[in-house]
């Protein structure tokens, strides 16, 4: 047997991480500029996730969620402090996909509605949602048949009120920012919109915030940009340093039901301290402020860049796009210059370093890329 080929594979592999930084089996280092996707907030084999995370392996069980676990109860707690969501709950899984999933249940649920409304380009991973992840009609996500998706362009409010005017649909979801569909931003005045048509025709509000939440984009929300306060909130990525795991908020506007929702491994004494380390870590270094700091000065040396055509993001979650594809140069950054960056289509190299990262760091990182962008040129 072999792994099933989906996947565009670099030919390199990774053995360690310290830090922003990886090392392969070579013991070449890279600076680590992506993150995985977005999952290491932290940083590297943080000593303090370390020691968390051994303690826990030392007297590890697993059960299920018919007993109690007072990890879960902790993690809710410090997420909700954090976060400013104290009065939310907190249901836990293990990706974004079954928080999405969940999300949806919820809002359907509640509703008594099967209609979803999400945004051109969007991406809520392979979820009943099937958002498109380009603009291939052919790459989707399978659809449940028991919820109807309508798209509608994104950051307009006026056609999203025309998709809710007959009071029909369960939920909005929306990214606090588009990660596969290139960094586009929701403006705030549409947020702050869309949060009153949705509370006036009876609609769930769900912010999707699995990659953008967690302090990367600068607050621990990206929808806080706007003071909006969404029925639903979706995590995973940065929540757990890598570990899998996955959260749902939810609204006290919602009762919980015994048998309404159920998981196998989610919230698991494992995935919980990891959790729980995370938010351990961005409190006591500041690291939502980190990002903040380090992802303005970032974008404003990139933008100063003139062989960029544009460059969107906000914190540590940055689009770099470029006149031409970009595949020689992530190329050279990787093979040259040593540096992990993502993509978001054929044009735009994406930017999801740990919030760790320094200023010192981040003009590595300027450097790497200018040579490689001067190398590129044609």
């Amino acid at each position: 047997m072999k792994p099933f080929d989906v996947y565009s594979l670099f030919d390199i592999e990774i053995r360690r991480g310290k830090g922003c930084y990886t090392y392969d089996t070579q013991g070449v280092e890279y600076l680590d500029f992506y993150g995985g996707h977005a999952v290491i907030s932290i940083g590297h084999s943080h000593p303090h996730y370390l020691k968390m995370m051994n303690e826990q392996m030392e007297k590890l069980v697993f059960y299920s969620n018919s007993v109690q676990n007072s990890l879960q109860v902790e993690l809710a707690d410090k997420l909700g402090k954090l976060s400013g969501y104290e009065d939310y709950a907190l249901f836990l899984i293990n990706s974004g996909a079954e928080a999405n999933e969940n999300a949806l249940k919820i809002a359907s649920f509640y509703t008594g509605r099967k209609k979803v409304i999400a945004f051109r380009k969007a991406f809520h991973g392979r979820t009943s949602a099937a958002v498109r992840v380009t603009d291939n009609p052919k790459i989707v996500a399978p659809i449940n048949e028991d919820l109807e998706v309508k798209f509608v362009p994104f950051n307009n409010i006026e056609a999203t009120k025309e998709a809710l005017k007959n009071r029909d649909v369960c939920a909005v979801i929306i990214e606090g920012i588009q990660g596969v569909g290139g960094i586009q931003i929701p403006d705030d005045d549409f947020l702050r919109q869309l949060r009153a048509v949705c509370t006036e025709t009876g609609t769930v509000l769900i912010l999707d915030e699995i990659q953008s939440g967690y302090g990367r984009s600068g607050k621990f929300f990206a929808h806080q940009y706007a003071d909006i306060r969404p029925d639903i909130i979706t995590t995973a990525k940065g929540m757990g340093n890598g570990f899998p795991i996955g959260g749902v908020l939810i609204s006290p506007i919602f009762q919980a039901t015994h048998g309404m929702l159920g998981t196998t491994f989610g919230g698991n004494h494992l995935a919980c301290t990891a959790g729980i380390a995370v938010l351990d870590i961005i409190k006591e270094e500041n690291l939502i402020e980190n990002a903040f700091e380090i992802g303005n000065y970032l974008l404003q040396r990139l933008k100063a860049i003139p062989d960029i055509k544009e460059v969107r993001g906000r914190g540590l979650m940055i689009g770099i796009e470029m006149e031409h594809p970009i595949r020689e140069l992530r190329e050279n950054l990787l093979f040259k210059q040593k540096v992990f960056t993502g993509a978001s289509g054929s044009h735009i190299i994406r930017l999801l370093p740990p919030l760790t990262i320094s200023k010192k760091e981040a003009d590595l990182f300027l450097e790497k890329l200018t040579a490689s962008l001067k190398s590129c040129k044609v």
